[in-house]
């Protein structure tokens, strides 16, 4: 089997519009969690977010770009920007035929739905934008990103809810290591944070009104976000042809369905993802230095995680560092996993782990080491990341060092 590399990434989320930015915000244990700012958010419940602020399309994007991009597109496209451009690559000729887009979202153009669907019930207008089903539908970043740097080989989008982007990063892992493609965009974006998005979760009465306190004893509740991130895969072989810089080396993906219910997780589902991907990676738990947490911050995924955990590791849970970025730029639903995977990065490349921040009160159902408020300073080879979806379907990537 041919090996996966990861040779660009790039992001926009609550903490920064760029991973730099990114890395710096998980060092400093920064929260980028707010006040929402949207409209009639004060007939919403739930009034905060990691809300991506200060973004200017027309910054970016073209009036026409515009009327065709969701606001996931637009994130989608500017987190591909960087990522493609640190790659360095260009797709032309059989490079761009042998090349192809796996993204992951939940909600796709729900902004778009959300405006369209008060122009037509609110205010009784009887016609739409013509761009309306292209602008919302699931696969537009998809389509938007092949088009833009002609990447003409497999491309689709993953709709797994909370574990789209690591089943779409899985789902592009393979296909590189099978010989189906050589080089994959892929990630995930999401933007729910529009007045429909946020009044349906609040439905759900899983969200925090403060503060997402993952782990903790006294955690209320998940706090939604928005963003992107983005990744250049690649083969091996012919990244260090071209001399490229290798970031990371994918070595392992798993998924699993709980075929339990459609929102409470099951431990034994998320224990076996975990132990597929070390064993698809050929790894022993042992191997292990950190696992970026699903870490939601409701009572019920955080206990149920950190027994999964250790079901899977053993006596080797005590010694892994464990800890949830989502304290930080909230939970990015179908984008979150691609997010999560550049603190997994910098895990490998710098040897700083992005902590668990907002941790106030120790909770014996999640005694296990989760790196609370501040950055740790450790040396890792070896990283997994975790996604658990509502519905329990599961998806778990595992990384290496190069």
């Amino acid at each position: 089997m041919r090996r996966v590399v990861i040779t660009g990434q790039g992001t926009i989320n609550a903490l920064a519009d760029t991973v730099a930015g990114t890395f710096e915000a998980f060092r400093e244990g920064r929260c980028g969690i707010g006040p929402l700012e949207m409209r009639d958010v004060d007939r919403l419940a739930i009034q905060i977010g990691g809300q991506v602020k200060g973004y200017d399309p027309h910054a970016e994007f073209n009036r026409q770009e515009i009327s065709l991009y969701d606001r996931f597109t637009q994130f989608t496209l500017h987190a591909a920007r960087e990522a493609i451009g640190q790659s360095g690559l260009t797709f032309e000729g059989a490079l761009a035929a042998d090349s192809g887009v796996i993204l992951g979202t939940s909600g796709g153009g729900l902004n778009t739905q959300d405006e369209n669907y008060r122009a037509v019930y609110e205010e009784g207008k009887n016609r739409v934008h013509p761009f309306v089903v292209p602008k919302l539908m699931n696969n537009a970043a998809t389509s938007h990103v092949s088009m833009r740097y002609n990447l003409k080989g497999p491309s689709f989008t993953v709709a797994t809810a909370c574990a789209s982007s690591n089943h779409a990063m899985g789902q592009a892992f393979q296909f590189i290591r099978s010989g189906m493609a050589t080089v994959m965009i892929t990630g995930g974006s999401e933007s729910m944070l529009c007045f429909g998005g946020v009044k349906a979760w609040e439905g759900l009465r899983v969200m925090s009104k403060d503060a997402c306190r993952p782990f903790s004893a006294n955690r209320n509740g998940m706090v939604q976000g928005e963003g992107a991130a983005i990744f250049v895969m690649e083969e091996y072989d012919h990244a260090r042809k071209r001399g490229a810089e290798i970031l990371a080396e994918v070595v392992g993906f798993a998924m699993t369905s709980d075929a339990s219910d459609i929102v409470m997780p099951s431990r034994q589902g998320a224990a076996r993802a975990m132990t597929g991907a070390l064993r698809d990676a050929r790894l022993n738990a042992s191997d292990v230095g950190y696992i970026n947490a699903h870490g939601t911050g409701t009572a019920a995924n955080d206990k149920t995680e950190c027994a999964a955990v250790s079901d899977a590791f053993g006596a080797h849970a005590d010694d892994l560092m464990i800890s949830s970025t989502k304290s930080m730029h909230g939970h990015v639903i179908g984008g979150t996993g691609a997010i999560e995977l550049l603190a997994c990065i910098m895990a490998l490349r710098e040897a700083v782990i992005a902590p668990t921040i907002g941790y106030e009160e120790p909770d014996p159902e999640c005694a296990l080491d989760v790196v609370p408020n501040e950055a740790r300073e450790a040396s890792v080879d070896t990283v997994l990341s975790n996604a658990f979806a509502f519905g329990g379907l599961n998806a778990v990537l595992a990384l290496q060092a190069v």
